[in-house]
């Protein structure tokens, strides 16, 4: 298997620390610059991570998640539960996300522009329902909706996109986490 990806990005991590026991290549892109052509090659959608395994390529993180857990590592799939936690963390991720970008693309993110606005409401009703759920237990297996939290709320102190102390359930789930077997070796502080 050969994943398609960059070690900055949340979504490509989580998928790395899944096949964490798993043989496979990992390709580490610089998809908003040099490397944009390269990923143009393996994705119609030009969205990262990529899977690819034999003559069986999948695009997005989600599918590459079940594929890895069903065919790979004959893991139970998702409750409904889990996969509605997943998609709590994939809201909060795409926004703080889409604040950076916006951000790097200079646009004030501290005005009152209607889509910033929705990204900041969208990432703060997200992290204050997950702070809850941590608080009630929901992320206390090791499974791939925790390894998504983990993911997202180490890039986003990463990015300096959150500040955990308003946060105190998701700042202890972080530093509960953070010496789990592959997350050093896919910190992206690291690449």
């Amino acid at each position: 298997m050969k994943l398609i990806g960059s070690s900055a990005s949340p979504y490509v991590r989580r998928i790395r620390l899944l096949l964490n026991d798993t043989p496979h290549t990992f390709s580490d892109l610089d998809i908003y610059n040099d490397d944009r052509e390269v990923l143009r090659q393996h994705t119609p959608i030009m969205r990262i991570p990529v899977l690819i395994d034999g003559d069986l390529t999948l695009y997005d993180s989600r599918i590459i998640a079940r594929y890895i857990a069903t065919e790979k590592l004959n893991t139970d799939m998702l409750s409904w539960d889990e996969e509605n936690r997943v998609s709590i963390i994939d809201g909060a991720t795409d926004a703080l996300i889409a604040l950076l970008l916006s951000k790097r693309s200079g646009i004030d993110i501290e005005g009152g522009q209607l889509y910033i606005t929705l990204q900041k409401d969208r990432a703060a009703a997200t992290l204050h329902e997950l702070e809850k759920m941590v608080n009630e237990g929901a992320f206390s297996e090791w499974r791939y909706p925790s390894i998504c939290l983990y993911t997202l709320l180490d890039w986003a102190d990463f990015r300096k996109m959150l500040n955990l102390e308003a946060f105190p359930n998701l700042k202890s789930f972080r530093a509960r986490n953070q010496n789990r077997d592959a997350v050093a070796d896919t910190d992206p502080r690291q690449a």
